[in-house]
């Protein structure tokens, strides 16, 4: 049987444009966290600021967070926007370990604001966490069948994504994870934005949850920004390389 794996939910404070600020939120977040994988929020690295400067993985800004995963041993998936080497800009999940930052997944399905400025990605996509692959996702992409659909095709055998909701929205929240973990049969790690962020959100949902395989909340936090979920998922499917 594969190990246990420790997984996190993070929300910490957002200030708005500032990298630099925010890399050093994720960096208390990655320590405090004490898990294998630790999922942070949609555009984590400068807020929910759809005209923020993209991030390059190369930024030496983001060199703080790739040593402090080195040291707690983590995978941390951050939220930012980024520019691909065709020019086309993306709100992506970037992937930051002891190895440094690449892009990982760009969100599919864009909200409407959104499609103003930035491009869809091509679609459903993995990454491998000691041998689980994890199936991810961007805030939209959670509430949409065709790509739940695509995640399962790639066999995931867990899904983590990062998401900014309303308030009013946290029922709404809730309910995807449980029909995330329904069409996929695998465990659910949201990491949901707290606090304000950028001009459409005064206040968000928080409530950053982890979920079992059969859509029970193994872990689930409050509103306030800078609170951890975490929960340790055992008898995991192994199917990544």
């Amino acid at each position: 049987m594969p190990a246990p794996l420790r997984v996190a939910a993070c929300q910490p404070p957002v200030v708005a444009h500032d990298v630099g600020a925010n890399v050093d939120a994720h960096v208390e977040a990655v320590r405090r966290a004490a898990a294998r994988l630790v999922v942070l929020p949609e555009l984590s690295l400068t807020g929910y600021e759809l005209d923020a400067d993209p991030v390059d993985p190369d930024d030496p800004r983001l060199l703080p967070l790739v040593e402090a995963c080195a040291a707690a041993g983590a995978v941390a998936l951050v939220g930012a926007p980024v520019r691909g080497d065709d020019g086309a800009e993306h709100v992506a999940t970037l992937r930051v370990d002891a190895d440094g930052v690449v892009v990982v997944y760009r969100k599919r399905h864009l909200g409407a604001a959104e499609q103003e400025r930035f491009t869809p990605g091509p679609g459903a996509a993995t990454t491998t966490v000691d041998g689980h692959r994890v199936g991810l996702g961007i805030c939209r992409d959670t509430g949409v069948a065709e790509h739940l659909r695509d995640v399962a095709a790639l066999r995931a055998d867990l899904y983590a994504a990062g998401v900014v909701h309303l308030p009013e929205e946290l029922d709404e929240q809730r309910a995807r994870a449980l029909r995330i973990a329904r069409a996929l049969g695998a465990p659910v790690v949201l990491a949901s934005c707290a606090g304000p962020t950028g001009p459409p959100y005064a206040a968000t949902a928080g409530h950053s949850a982890v979920h079992a395989a059969d859509g029970r909340t193994l872990d689930e936090v409050g509103a306030a920004p800078g609170e951890i979920a975490r929960a340790t998922l055992a008898g995991l499917r192994r199917t990544g390389g």
